[in-house]
């Protein structure tokens, strides 16, 4: 369903009058990280369980960037208690996100989500840095001890974006499936309104994406 809501955004900024660019890689310098921001990560890092030094990504996948504006839609599995550990890290008080609000409360709301996609292995336990960051994990399901390496890994992924999209001279924005846009007297959801949008929808849903970039 992800591909499908992301092609949508696709055809929709197609139809605009908006230059983009579509699956932009960023290419990371790890200079632009200094001694503040290495003590973020590895405070959060060692929050989420850690065992050595934290890991660093070497590039961001983004879905799309307009300008110095990169868009990212997060599906069900970025919305859990390993994303809600780091989206408390002082990053998000010295810089301004401002979805972070929101997803606090999204982390807290719809971790079942997470969990109804979440529990196959190939999610829970994650790769094998996952493992080697994160240790074997436990059963699916239990968040006792080690929990989920996988999702813990890709929590402290999310850090690592929202933090080098910001360093690198660009801001973000983050699409949850479940931000809601008034139509037709009631609030609908995002993902089901690109699921099914039709010419009228497409119209309100790029003013949507405009007013973020305002």
């Amino acid at each position: 369903m992800q591909n499908l809501i992301i092609r949508q955004l696709d055809e929709i900024l197609q139809e605009s009058d908006l230059f983009y660019d579509s699956g932009f890689d960023l290419e990371l310098n790890h200079s632009f990280l200094d001694e503040k921001s290495k003590e973020w990560l590895s405070e959060t890092y060692l929050e989420l369980g850690g065992k050595s030094e934290f890991p660093l990504l070497n590039k961001l996948k983004f879905d799309f960037k307009i300008n110095r504006f990169v868009i990212k839609y997060d599906d069900e599995s970025h919305f859990n208690r390993y994303r809600s550990i780091t989206l408390k890290s002082d990053i998000y008080d010295q810089f301004n996100f401002p979805f972070s609000q929101a997803y606090k409360r999204l982390c807290r709301t719809f971790e079942k989500d997470c969990l109804k996609v979440g529990l196959q292995k190939r999610f829970w336990f994650g790769s094998p840095m996952a493992k080697a960051h994160f240790g074997e994990g436990s059963d699916p399901g239990d968040f006792y001890d080690e929990g989920a390496p996988g999702w813990k890994l890709l929590a402290f992924n999310d850090l690592q974006m929202d933090l080098q999209s910001r360093l690198h001279g660009y801001k973000l924005i983050r699409i949850p499936p479940y931000e809601t846009l008034m139509i037709g007297g009631r609030l609908q959801r995002i993902d089901h309104l690109l699921m099914s949008a039709n010419e009228d929808t497409k119209v309100i849903i790029l003013n949507w994406l405009k007013r973020k970039m305002a």
